[in-house]
């Protein structure tokens, strides 16, 4: 007789069920779009999510170049890279980023938010962002998506 009346089902890549999804950058402050990007990467929206697959939806980002942020951080965010040589540090502000290339913004937040190891990169390879309203993934159908817990 079997006493377990559920299974725990893990997902792995052969049995995860990938959604394509918009998302609208311009109804949301950076961060919040961000985390919520993030989250639908990784598949923590769903109930059969599983930490250590790939298991999140496939997301669609649109009008970047309409990207909203609070407060003073178009001046005073401060971007920081290093070539690796001597005096080799660079310094951009979010506004001089953004007029550069805006879809560069989303994609900092929010690989910034997922793992720092191989299945982190796998999750941010599903991300597209793209500065106007048009995007080229119509054959996938994709859902347009309302952010939650705004």
């Amino acid at each position: 007789m079997d006493h377990l009346s559920f299974k725990t089902v893990s997902v792995n890549k052969a049995n995860a069920d990938k959604a394509w999804v918009v998302v609208d950058a311009s109804v949301a402050p950076l961060g919040r779009l961000a985390s919520q990007i993030a989250n639908m990467l990784r598949g923590k929206h769903k109930p059969s999510f599983t930490p250590n697959s790939d298991c999140g939806d496939n997301v669609i980002v649109i009008n970047a170049d309409q990207l909203r942020v609070t407060g003073k951080k178009l001046t005073d965010k401060i971007y920081i890279t290093h070539s690796g040589y001597p005096g080799g540090q660079k310094r951009i502000n979010l506004r001089d980023k953004k007029a550069k290339n805006s879809a560069s913004v989303i994609e900092h937040a929010v690989r910034g938010m997922l793992q720092g190891n191989k299945l982190g990169a796998a999750q941010f390879r599903n991300l597209y962002v793209y500065a106007g309203s048009e995007h080229p993934h119509e054959a996938q159908q994709p859902k347009a998506v309302e952010l939650t817990n705004l």
